[in-house]
């Protein structure tokens, strides 16, 4: 039971301190038959708001939310709006990957992704002896 209301001092300002954009974007990362997998919580986001880029070796995954600013906003009064909107970002670097064949599918507040590795004998080279 909380007996101090919110808006108590200073409070609020210190909830943006207390929380990190990351916390936003919790992630799981592991190696399964020669594929990298992401397991990402992504919360309150539509699979349209999600956008996912590959450069060199690197995943980046980008959340973006915009305000909605419709007519009945404007006649509400409000106490406390937590529901932020915004852009959140992270990203990875797994090296060589093969680009070509990521899979991504968004369900439910979470993002999984595979990647696929590309193995050392396509980057293999032999070189013959003259």
């Amino acid at each position: 039971m909380n007996l101090i209301p919110r808006g108590f001092y200073l409070d609020d300002i210190f909830d943006d301190f207390a929380v990190s954009k990351h916390n936003e974007m919790k992630c799981d990362i592991y190696e399964k038959d020669n594929k990298y997998h992401i397991e990402m919580d992504i919360p309150g986001f539509d699979k349209n708001d999600i956008n996912i880029e590959c450069n060199n070796g690197y995943v980046t995954i980008t959340a973006e939310k915009k305000t909605e600013n419709n007519e009945e906003d404007e006649d509400k009064k409000f106490i406390r709006r937590e529901r932020s909107y915004g852009k959140v970002q992270r990203s990875f670097n797994f090296g060589d990957i093969d680009e070509e064949n990521i899979k991504a599918e968004f369900k439910d507040g979470t993002l999984k992704l595979c990647i696929p590795k590309i193995t050392a004998d396509k980057n293999k080279k032999v070189i013959q002896i003259d």
